[in-house]
C-alpha cells in the first residue's frame, strides 16, 4: 500500500505544479463554447426555477414557501413565528433565509402588492407602496397561511399533481398547485429571467372567475365583456382603452395608464392623494415634486410631505392661495409618476416552454390544466372507493355466514392459518380475508352488518358517478364551473380600481398655469431673440446687438402666446413665450438655434406669434411661385417641439410672410418688375410642404428678389402693377416712383 499512497501523491503534486506552472496563461476558447458550457445552463435555470411564473400562477420560490407552511399545519392552525417558517423553507428552498424571508413578504397581507394575499400576517411588512418602508425583521413577525390558500392546495393528497425530491432527495415538492381558481390572472406576478421578462397584472377575482366561466361555456366569447379591466390593490383610476386592452388580451403584451387618487380639503387648503400607480412610490413622487418646485417648473405648492399612517396612503399637499388644484393635479400627472403606464408581458412557462399568452390562450390552458387535477383526484377517488368496495364485498360473503366464520377462526390451530383458511372457507382472497380477520368481536352484531351492506349500495352508486365523470369531459368542466362559482361566493370583492373611460379623460384639460402679462417681443437677423416687458422697455436705452446684426420683427404681445420659427431646412420650431425670461434692451437676448437645439448649421430666419393659428404663410421662392399654407396646418395635438418639411424644398427660397387675413402682396423681381398679387387668388393647401403655384414670371438670369405686404400709398399707380392673370410678368416701374416708396 506504501507504494501506492507515494505514487497517489507524487500524481497530486505534478498536477498542482503544472496549475501554478500554467497560471496567468491566456487560453483561445470559442465564444460559442463557453457560452454552451457556461452561460447557456444559467439562462435555462433562471428561465425555469427562478424568474417565469408557471401555470398555477406561482414561481418555485412561492410554492416552496407556501407548501412548507401548509405541511406545518399554518391553513387552520394559529400564527408562528416568521422565522421558524423561514427556517423550515431552507429544506426545500437552499437559497438563505433573506431572500425566503422577501418571498414571504411579498405574499403577505400586511404588504399589500396582492389582490388576494397568500399569507395572514402580523406585524410590520412593510408596504409595496413605499421605498422606504421597510419591514420587521422575521424574529418579531407572524404569519400563517389565508384563507384562500385553501383553494391552492385543495387535494393536493389526492394525486392531482406530480411531486419531485427536494435538492438533497429528503423530502417531496409539488411541481405545481392544484389551484381551483386562474391565479395567475389574480395576483400580480413580474420576474425577470436571462433575455426575457415576464409583467402580468391582476385583475378583479369576480370577473376572472365569470370570464372562466364564459370561456369555459364558449371559447369564442368576447374576454372584454367580462374581464372588465385590471384591477390593481393599491387602487387607482384606470383609463380605460377598450382597444389597447382587447390587444392586451389576445397578445398578452400592451400597456394601459393609471393615475392617483386626490381629493381637495377647502377648508385647509390641501390635495391629498390616496391611492397611486403601481409601478411608482410615495418616496419617487415627493422627490420628484421637490424637483419641480426647485426649478420653478411649479410654483402653486406651499410644501408637500408623506402623512402615510395607520389608515393607509396619503400624500399631502399644501397650496398657495388662488390655485385651482385640479389643473395643477393636471400638470402633476403629466410631469410626475402620479401618472404611470403599466406595460405587460404575459410570458409563462407552459410544459417548460416559456410562451407570451393572451388572456384567452392563458384561460385555455389553464382550464386544461385544471380539467386533469380534476380528471387525477376523481381517478384517485375511484380507485379508493373501488379498493372499499373489494373489502366489503368480502366482508359480505362471511357476514352471511357469520358463525361458520368463528368457527374457522376458533378450528385453525395457528394464526399464520386464519387468513388462509377464511380464504379457502369463502372463497375470498388474501386482502379480503386480511380485512375480515381484523374485524373487532363487538362489531359482530346485527347493526354492523346492515350499515357495511349499505355502504356497498353506496360504493357502487359513487363508482358509477366517478366512471362517468372520467368519460365525459362536459362533467369535468362542470365541476370546475362550480368551482368557481363556490370561490366567488366566498372570496369575491368589489373592485378596488376605478375605470376613468375617454370621455371622462377628454374633459380634464392640462392647462398650465403661466402668468398673463403684456410684453414686447424682437427678432433679430442672426437669430436672437428678446423678451422685453414695456416698463423696462421704456427704462431702456438703445438695443444691444452683435455687430452686423439689426431687428428684423418686433411685436406687442402677451406672455400666453406661441411662437413658430421656421428655419432655413424646411423646418419649424414650435415655442411659448412663457418659456422665455424676462430681459432688458441691453443684453443680446436668447440665441435661437442653440435654445431649441436646433441642428448644426441652421438658422431661425422667420418668427410667427399666435395664440389661435389663425392666419397663412406665405412662401415664395426665387423662380417665381408662391406656396400658401393655413397657419393651423403647425397645430400638433401632442407638445413636439420640431416639424419637419414646414415649407417646400424643391425650390430656393425667397421670403416668408405671415398674414391675419387674405391682403395685397407685392412681389418685385431682380430685373426691377413689381407684381401686386391679392392672396385671395391663391389656394391654400394644407400639405406643409407643397410646391405652391407660378406668380410671377422670371426671365432668364433673373429671380425673385424680394416680397412683402403692401400698405396703401406705398405706390402712386397700384393698378398698373395689378393683373387679370396669373402667372404674370410684372411691370417695371413709372419715373414718378420713387425709391423710398418701393422700400419695406
Amino acid at each position: 500500500m506504501a507504494p501506492r499512497k507515494k505514487k497517489a501523491e507524487k500524481e497530486k503534486h505534478n498536477k498542482i505544479n503544472a496549475y501554478i506552472a500554467g497560471a496567468g496563461t491566456i487560453i483561445n476558447q470559442p465564444i460559442t463554447e463557453t457560452l454552451e458550457t457556461n452561460f447557456l445552463p444559467y439562462a435555462m435555470s433562471v428561465i425555469l426555477s427562478r424568474a417565469i411564473p408557471q401555470i398555477d400562477g406561482f414561481k418555485p420560490s412561492h410554492r416552496k414557501l407556501l407548501y412548507t407552511m401548509y405541511n406545518m399545519g399554518l391553513l387552520n392552525g394559529t400564527r408562528i413565528k416568521s422565522a421558524n417558517i423561514v427556517g423550515r423553507t431552507m429544506q426545500l428552498n437552499p437559497h438563505g433565509d433573506a431572500s425566503i424571508y422577501e418571498t414571504m413578504v411579498r405574499l403577505s397581507e400586511g404588504y399589500q402588492a396582492l389582490l388576494h394575499p397568500y399569507v395572514d400576517s402580523k406585524g410590520n411588512f412593510g408596504k409595496a407602496y413605499s421605498r422606504d418602508m421597510s419591514c420587521a425583521a422575521s424574529r418579531y413577525t407572524e404569519a400563517k397561511l389565508s384563507g384562500i390558500s385553501a383553494e391552492l392546495f385543495k387535494d393536493i393528497d389526492k394525486d392531482t399533481v406530480d411531486f419531485v425530491d427536494n435538492y438533497d432527495s429528503t423530502m417531496k415538492e409539488p411541481t405545481l398547485f392544484p389551484v381551483s381558481y386562474p391565479s395567475i390572472l389574480v395576483n400580480a406576478n413580474t420576474g425577470i429571467a436571462v433575455g426575457m421578462a415576464s409583467s402580468i397584472c391582476p385583475f378583479n377575482l369576480e370577473e376572472v372567475c365569470r370570464t372562466t366561466i364564459a370561456f369555459i361555456k364558449d371559447n369564442e366569447c368576447n374576454i372584454g365583456d367580462t374581464l372588465i379591466a385590471p384591477d390593481f390593490p393599491v387602487g387607482g383610476q384606470l383609463l380605460y382603452n377598450r382597444s389597447e386592452l382587447e390587444n392586451i388580451y389576445e397578445t398578452g403584451r400592451g400597456g394601459f395608464k393609471v393615475r392617483s387618487v386626490y381629493n381637495y380639503d377647502k377648508s385647509v387648503n390641501c390635495i391629498d392623494i390616496t391611492e397611486i400607480p403601481p409601478t411608482t412610490t410615495v418616496e419617487a413622487i415627493i422627490e420628484k415634486a421637490i424637483d419641480l418646485i426647485k426649478n420653478k417648473k411649479i410654483t402653486e405648492i406651499n410644501d408637500i410631505r408623506d402623512e402615510t399612517g395607520l389608515e393607509g396612503l396619503k400624500i399631502t399637499i399644501d397650496l398657495k392661495r388662488g390655485v385651482d388644484p385640479d389643473k395643477l393635479m393636471q400638470r402633476l400627472f403629466k410631469s410626475t409618476t402620479l401618472q404611470d403606464s403599466f406595460s405587460c408581458n404575459f410570458n409563462v412557462l407552459i410544459a417548460g416552454v416559456p410562451r407570451v399568452l393572451g388572456v384567452r390562450s392563458l384561460l385555455d390552458e389553464w382550464t386544461a390544466f385544471r380539467a386533469e387535477c380534476i380528471k387525477r383526484r376523481v381517478y384517485y377517488n375511484l380507485t379508493k372507493a373501488k379498493e372499499k368496495y373489494h373489502l366489503l364485498k368480502g366482508l359480505a360473503k362471511i357476514l352471511l355466514d357469520i358463525d361458520k366464520a368463528i368457527k374457522v377462526v376458533r378450528e385453525t390451530v395457528e394464526e399464520k392459518e386464519v387468513v388462509p383458511n377464511l380464504m379457502i372457507s369463502f372463497g375470498i382472497d388474501e386482502i379480503q380475508a386480511e380485512y375480515v380477520a381484523e374485524i373487532k368481536l363487538r362489531h359482530l352484531n346485527r347493526e354492523y352488518i346492515l350499515k357495511r351492506l349499505e355502504d356497498i349500495e353506496a360504493l357502487e352508486k359513487e363508482i358509477a358517478e366517478q366512471e362517468d365523470i372520467l368519460k365525459s369531459k362536459r362533467k369535468v368542466y362542470n365541476i370546475i364551473i362550480k368551482e368557481l362559482e363556490d370561490i366567488i361566493a366566498k372570496f369575491g370583492k368589489p373592485r378596488k380600481t376605478e375605470i376613468i373611460t375617454d370621455d371622462l379623460i377628454d374633459d380634464i384639460i392640462d392647462v398650465p398655469e403661466v402668468d398673463d402679462y403684456p410684453v414686447n417681443l424682437f427678432f433679430t437677423k442672426e437669430g436672437y431673440f428678446k423678451k422685453i416687458t414695456p416698463q423696462s422697455l421704456r427704462m431702456s436705452g438703445e438695443q444691444k446687438l452683435k455687430d452686423g446684426d439689426e431687428i428684423i420683427e418686433t411685436f406687442e404681445s402677451t406672455n400666453t402666446k406661441e411662437l413658430l420659427f421656421f428655419t432655413d431646412k424646411c423646418q419649424v420650431y414650435k415655442a411659448k413665450v412663457s418659456d422665455f425670461d424676462d430681459t432688458k434692451a441691453s443684453v443680446l437676448g436668447d440665441y435661437i438655434p442653440a435654445k431649441l437645439g436646433m441642428n448644426e448649421g441652421e438658422n431661425a430666419i422667420h418668427m410667427v406669434v399666435t395664440d389661435d393659428y389663425s392666419g397663412f404663410m406665405l412662401f415664395s421662392f426665387l423662380n417665381g411661385r408662391v406656396s400658401k399654407v393655413p397657419l393651423s396646418a403647425y397645430i400638433t395635438k401632442t407638445n413636439r417641439r420640431k416639424l419637419v418639411g414646414a415649407y417646400s424644398d424643391k425650390f430656393d427660397l425667397c421670403k416668408i410672410i405671415f398674414i391675419n387675413e387674405d391682403c395685397e402682396v407685392l412681389l418685385k423681381s431682380s430685373g426691377g418688375r413689381l407684381l401686386l398679387v391679392h392672396t385671395g387668388v391663391l389656394q391654400s393647401k394644407a400639405t406643409k410642404s407643397n410646391g405652391g403655384v407660378a406668380v410671377m414670371t422670371q426671365k432668364k438670369g433673373q429671380r425673385l428678389f424680394d416680397a412683402f405686404i403692401y400698405s396703401k400709398n406705398m405706390l402712386k399707380k397700384p393698378h398698373r402693377y395689378r393683373t387679370r392673370n396669373l402667372p404674370a410678368a410684372g411691370s417695371l416701374p413709372s419715373p414718378d416712383e420713387s425709391a423710398e416708396q418701393l422700400t419695406l
